[in-house]
């Protein structure tokens, strides 16, 4: 099998950064038959980054590759960050640092309001705590910048004590790294459309951080490809999201050398799934965890991949994905999360038979 000359040229262009080999590549490109015969006109696939592989997988295997990476080219033996208290990034982290060796100390922030039982200490905590890493605690849960001050104090300590540490921000900055991961997924994903003979009309994903959205749009850019990218906001509205996609973009040219690619009218985001907030599920949302498990046997957590469905076919019904009949969905992983929410689960409407 060979690479398409754009696809071989996405690879050249990250040849060079530092990274360390995680995850389990390429993950499936699965058609979703039980889903598409739901919306007849529509054909959904999804794209299962849940199955990287690392301490139950998701996206943040990919970007960690490339934070990792540099950390150990630096020398570095310690690594932190900062994420909400069931933070699919800390647990991955955590993870990734005890298969490299490192020590790892996680920042887990207080964002969502009335948790519910066992939010704490189940799911991604219980998985941080096997894996080992040093826990914070840091009350406020909406300033970033703020987030990554009070790590770095701990970094400082830390130095101070012998340790060479290494700070995976939160915060934008000028070399978001992990955005090189989903880069990378962008050329998996048209070397697959180009095996499986499908040319889809828009590929959906969770827009958080910004870094899994701009990674992938920039990334099919840099190869010329024009597939649109709809990003479902999962923490911040439309508004203030698409501004950070655009400015996370505009670094990742500037980081591998490349021509603006990626235009404002490239910028495609929806907040249909985002109420009540982060960390909070409509009943909408609950309904897509449900369809997902029982229609096709794959499991989604409230937080983030079943909102990009829940997203995805608010759209639909809208009709405003008319002109899009082709969808890939994007898993993002975030699994460990449903045991944080049992209770809501099983008590949300869609669950009741």
């Amino acid at each position: 099998m060979t690479s398409n000359p754009p696809v071989a040229a996405a690879g050249e262009l990250l040849a060079d950064w530092p990274r360390a080999a995680l995850a389990h590549l390429p993950t499936p490109l699965e058609y979703l038959p039980r889903l598409s015969e739901r919306h007849p006109g529509y054909r959904f696939w999804l794209k299962r980054d849940d199955c990287t592989g690392l301490a139950m997988g998701g996206n943040k295997v990919r970007q960690l590759e490339f934070y990792l990476g540099d950390a150990l080219a630096k020398g570095c033996d310690t690594v932190l960050s900062t994420g909400a208290v069931q933070s699919n990034y800390m647990r991955t982290l955590a993870a990734a640092a005890a298969r490299l060796g490192l020590e790892c100390h996680i920042q887990l922030e207080h964002r969502v309001q009335n948790p519910p039982e066992g939010y704490h200490d189940s799911g991604n905590v219980l998985l941080d705590r096997l894996f080992g890493a040093r826990m914070h605690a840091l009350d406020r849960g909406e300033d970033e910048f703020g987030a990554d001050r009070a790590i770095r104090e701990i970094a400082r300590s830390l130095r101070s004590q012998g340790k060479k540490p290494y700070v995976v921000p939160l915060a934008p900055v000028d070399r978001p790294l992990g955005a090189l991961g989903y880069v990378a997924a962008a050329a998996e994903l048209v070397q697959q459309f180009g095996e499986a003979g499908f040319r889809p009309d828009v590929l959906v994903v969770g827009s958080g951080s910004g870094l899994t959205h701009a990674g992938l749009l920039a990334g099919l850019r840099i190869m010329g490809h024009p597939l649109p990218v709809l990003g479902c906001c999962v923490r911040r509205d439309a508004g203030l999201q698409g501004d950070r996609i655009l400015a996370h973009c505009r670094r990742i040219e500037e980081m591998l050398g490349v021509a603006s690619c990626v235009f404002d009218d490239d910028i495609w985001v929806s907040d249909a799934a985002l109420a009540p907030g982060y960390g909070e599920a409509s009943n909408g949302v609950m309904r897509a965890v449900a369809d997902m498990a029982r229609l096709e046997g794959v499991l989604m957590d409230p937080v983030y991949s079943a909102k990009v469905v829940a997203n995805a076919l608010a759209l639909v019904e809208e009709g405003e994905l008319d002109g899009h009949r082709g969808i890939v969905l994007m898993h993002t992983g975030g699994t460990p999360a449903l045991f944080a929410y049992r209770d809501r689960i099983l008590s949300a409407p869609a669950f009741s038979i």
